[in-house]
C-alpha cells in the first residue's frame, strides 16, 4: 500500500520492487489512495483504494485503511508489504482491524528511528509507538547490518524477526551508467560545486548546509540543492540574506540526477535524521567523494568508516564546512574504485530475491502454525 507516487525515496523503491515481483513471477498488487501522480515507470496491478483521489491527510490513511480491510477479506492475500515507516501506523491499523485472518506483515524500515530530532516528551511516546509496531507486525527489513540492533532495541523484537537487506536504490545497469556519466563528464568549472539532494524540510537541515557553505565559500563555488518542498521560501530568503543568490541554486525536483552527480565535485547530505537515503548509493555508484552528518546508525558502515566518505556530528555547522573544503581535494584512483564497489550489493536484481525469501519463510511459517 502506498499513499501515492509522489517523488520520494520509499515510493520509487517501493515500485521497483512491486516491478521486479511481477516480472519474477508472484502475483503482487498496489493499493494507492492518490493516484494524480503516475508512477515512476509503467506499472501492472496498481488499484485505487476510492474512486476519488485522498493525499496523504487522515482522510487518505482511512480510506487506504478500509480499502485494505476490503481486499484483504476478498482476495485473502498471503502477505503485506509495508514499503516504510510512514506506512506503519496503516499497517498496524489493519491488522488490529483483520485480528487472526490478517496475513503476515513484512515493513520495510526506511528511516532512522533514533529521532534526537523530536522533543524529549514527543520522543517519549515515538518510543512507545515503535514497540507496538513490534508487537503487531510480524517481520522487520533494515536497509544496512547497523539497523538490526537499533530495530531490536527500540522495537522489541528478537533477532530472528528482522532480516537486512540493502536498500535495492538501484538496478544493475545503474552501477555502470552513473560511473560512465561521470567519467565522460568535463568539470572545468572555475570553483567547487557542491550538490544536496531532497526534500526541503526541516529533517534535511538544508538551512545548516547553506551557513556551511558560506563558512567556505570561495569566488566561484557553487551549491545545488535538488528538491521540492514546504522550506523552499525559507531556504530562498536564507540564501539571499546570507548574500548567495549567484552562489546558491534550488532548481526544485528532477526525475534523474545522474547527470548532477556527474558534473559535481562532492555530495553533501546534511540531515537531522535520514535511513539509507538513495542518492548516497547513487553517489557511491558514481565515485563522487560524500560528506554526510552522522544521520542514521548505518551512515559509518556505508561510508567505510572514512574510506568513501566523510562523516561529521549532526548539527555541527563548522565540522561540516570543514568537511566540504576537504572533501574535493585530489584522491587516489583507487579510493573511487572501491566507493563503486561499496554501491554493488545495493540493487533491486538482489534485494527482490532476497524480499520473496523472506515473505515465502513468513507464509510458511504461518500455514504450519495452522496445522
Amino acid at each position: 500500500m502506498l499513499y501515492g507516487f509522489d517523488p520520494g525515496g520509499v515510493e520509487r523503491v517501493a515500485a521497483r520492487l512491486h516491478a521486479a515481483w511481477t516480472n519474477a513471477g508472484p502475483h503482487a498488487e498496489i493499493l494507492v489512495s492518490d493516484s494524480r501522480v503516475a508512477p515512476p515507470f509503467p506499472l501492472r496491478n496498481v488499484s485505487r483504494a476510492a474512486p476519488r483521489s485522498h493525499d496523504h491527510g487522515l482522510f487518505a490513511f482511512l480510506v487506504l485503511v478500509m480499502a485494505l480491510r476490503r481486499r484483504v477479506r476478498a482476495d485473502r492475500p498471503d502477505v503485506i508489504f509495508c514499503a516504510g515507516n510512514t506506512y506503519a501506523v496503516v499497517a498496524v491499523a489493519l491488522r488490529l482491524l483483520v485480528g487472526p485472518a490478517c496475513p503476515p506483515i513484512v515493513a520495510k524500515i526506511s528511516n532512522c528511528l533514533v529521532r534526537l530530532d523530536m522533543p524529549v516528551t514527543v520522543r517519549w511516546f515515538y518510543r512507545r509507538w515503535l514497540r507496538i509496531q513490534g508487537r503487531w507486525i510480524d517481520h522487520f527489513v533494515g536497509l544496512a547490518p547497523a539497523m538490526r540492533d537499533e530495530i531490536a532495541g527500540l522495537m522489541r523484537v528478537p533477532h530472528d524477526r528482522i532480516s537486512v537487506i540493502e536498500d535495492p536504490a538501484l538496478a544493475t545497469d545503474d552501477l555502470a551508467y552513473l560511473a560512465d556519466a561521470r567519467d565522460a563528464a568535463q568539470r572545468d568549472q572555475p570553483g567547487r560545486h557542491y550538490l544536496a539532494v531532497g526534500r526541503l524540510a526541516p529533517q534535511k537541515n538544508f538551512a545548516l548546509l547553506i551557513t556551511a557553505f558560506r563558512q567556505i565559500a570561495a569566488p566561484g563555488d557553487l551549491l545545488t540543492i535538488l528538491g521540492e518542498g514546504a522550506e523552499r521560501a525559507m531556504l530562498e530568503a536564507k540564501v539571499a540574506a546570507l548574500g548567495l543568490s549567484d552562489r546558491v541554486r534550488m532548481p526544485g525536483h528532477v526525475a534523474s540526477t545522474a547527470a548532477w552527480l556527474a558534473q559535481a565535485d562532492a555530495l553533501v547530505l546534511s540531515s537531522d535524521y535520514e535511513g539509507v537515503p538513495a542518492v548516497l548509493i547513487e553517489a557511491l555508484a558514481a565515485g563522487i567523494p560524500i560528506v554526510s552528518t552522522r544521520c542514521c546508525v548505518s551512515i559509518d558502515d556505508l561510508l567505510g568508516h572514512g574510506r568513501y566518505g566523510r562523516v561529521v556530528p549532526v548539527g555541527d555547522m563548522v565540522a561540516l564546512g570543514d568537511a566540504m573544503a576537504a572533501a574535493v581535494e585530489s584522491e587516489p584512483v583507487a579510493t573511487v574504485a572501491a566507493r563503486r564497489a561499496s554501491a554493488e550489493p545495493y540493487t533491486i536484481d538482489r534485494a527482490s530475491a532476497r524480499y520473496i525469501a523472506v515473505m515465502r519463510d513468513l507464509v510458511d511459517a504461518r500455514r504450519v502454525a495452522a496445522g
